[in-house]
């Protein structure tokens, strides 16, 4: 291992922070091949020849079988490449090519059609049927939706780590249906694309808590013992200004939410199966927004998840290609902050906002972003990451309602706010971007005789 890997502390590839080189030699140690490889976010990892494509065959693992415009997009195809078939009317290109939000409304505005339909028929021409594409998507929503049951409804009290932090999506899901039917988790709901009707996450309410009949014959949740506990009050009665007894507020629909993303994070966290959205780090964000939608807001669920994540998708295209998707490269303003603007265009889209209006959700969704760091403590994606995904996804909605609220009066443009981004992530200090080097990473102490996971 000593003589096979090389760890350069010292050293950063030019092309991105994320960088690996491979080199193979001889018995003599003569060099015979090298190759870079970058893992640039999202999944995405690519070498010198593919970051010019955006790495767009990274799912294809033997590139023979992979549609040849999605491969090249048909302008550097090699001997052996499945090419699009030709066509007397084949640009080259899907049909409504955009590279900037300026001219993904351009397009909208010239052929009538919304964000989420430029994307639908730009991925038909890739060679996908539109049951294929419904499949797609119904499929990343199911394992959305599986990721967040699996975090609400777990038994295990921590997560790995020797932060030893404990878990509170199943805690907190606990304390929202408490106010609903005690006994009954919540109604059962259909999991599009899995033609089976099942619990959205079937958790009962607190061991703690019993179910009574009150004096008309309704059923009441009450501690054991029957009566409830005296509050505790912190300050002094004998003053001007008396202390304030602690209550607890209620806003359901917002709760969920922050449920919904923390339950991603923490499986994340503990190694469990997600999807990334943009990024695993920020990987909350986006089905917390959609799972929102499909429980308070939508009356055609499969409707609204399709046109979700097409739009969402298309705002990520736009920060992959004019700045950056990878903490790494730009700090948690590339994650998180990214997430909280597909995920803020997705919910505007499913509002009926118009296209102008979902690309202003995608700024303000961003531009309240701009500068945040990439701290982790002790190196893992637990704090501050789990927290700052439920406050995302919160600021997504935020940001569309105040988009939709604002009937077009804006200053900044969401192309303004992706290259203001990228300005940012330059500037940024290499200390707050993924490196665990400053910030909460250093302020926070971890006992030191706690072993490493």
């Amino acid at each position: 291992m000593d003589r096979d890997m090389l760890w350069r502390w010292d050293q950063v590839l030019k092309t991105h922070p994320n960088g690996m080189r491979f080199s193979c030699f001889d018995g003599n140690g003569n060099l015979l091949a090298t190759n870079e490889y970058f893992s640039v976010g999202g999944g995405f990892v690519v070498n010198e020849k593919t970051k010019v494509d955006e790495n767009l065959f990274y799912k294809g693992v033997d590139k023979r079988i992979v549609h040849g415009a999605r491969l090249h997009q048909t302008h550097q195809a090699e001997q052996g490449d499945l090419v699009h078939p030709s066509k007397d009317d084949d640009p080259g290109h899907p049909p409504y090519p955009f590279d900037s939000g300026n001219g993904l409304l351009v397009l909208t505005r010239k052929h009538n059609l919304t964000i989420a339909q430029i994307v639908h028929d730009n991925e038909r021409y890739f060679g996908l049927s539109e049951q294929e594409i419904h499949d797609k998507l119904m499929r990343i929503w199911v394992v959305m939706d599986d990721c967040i049951r699996t975090g609400v409804s777990t038994t295990e009290s921590t997560l790995p780590g020797r932060l030893k932090l404990r878990r509170r999506a199943p805690m907190l899901y606990r304390r929202l249906m408490r106010g609903f039917y005690p006994g009954i988790g919540i109604q059962a709901t259909h999991l599009i694309g899995s033609g089976l009707s099942m619990s959205a996450g079937a958790v009962d309410a607190p061991e703690e808590m019993k179910t009574s009949q009150d004096t008309e014959g309704h059923s009441v949740s009450m501690p054991h013992g029957g009566r409830s506990r005296a509050a505790i009050v912190t300050g002094s009665f004998d003053h001007a200004v008396l202390p304030v007894p602690p209550r607890r507020t209620n806003i359901p629909a917002v709760d969920f939410l922050s449920c919904y993303a923390i339950a991603v994070n923490e499986v994340n966290a503990a190694g469990g199966r997600i999807v990334t959205s943009p990024t695993n780090g920020a990987a909350g964000v986006i089905p917390a927004v959609l799972k929102y939608i499909v429980e308070f807001v939508s009356d055609d669920p499969e409707k609204s998840i399709k046109t979700f994540l097409l739009t969402a998708a298309a705002i990520g295209m736009l920060f992959k290609r004019g700045s950056t998707i990878s903490a790494a490269e730009g700090g948690c303003q590339a994650e998180v902050g990214v997430a909280c603007s597909m995920a803020s265009a997705g919910f505007a889209a499913c509002m009926g906002a118009s296209p102008e209006t979902v690309l202003q959700a995608a700024e303000i969704g961003i531009e309240h972003n701009l500068g945040l760091t990439c701290d982790p403590i002790d190196g893992l994606v637990q704090v501050p990451c789990i927290e700052r995904n439920s406050l995302g996804a919160v600021k997504a909605i935020t940001a569309a309602q105040l988009s939709m609220a604002s009937d077009g009066v804006y200053r900044v443009t969401l192309d303004e706010a992706i290259e203001a981004m990228r300005l940012t992530a330059a500037d940024m200090s290499v200390k707050y971007k993924e490196t665990s080097l400053s910030g909460l990473a250093t302020t926070v102490k971890i006992p030191l005789t706690v072993p490493a996971c």
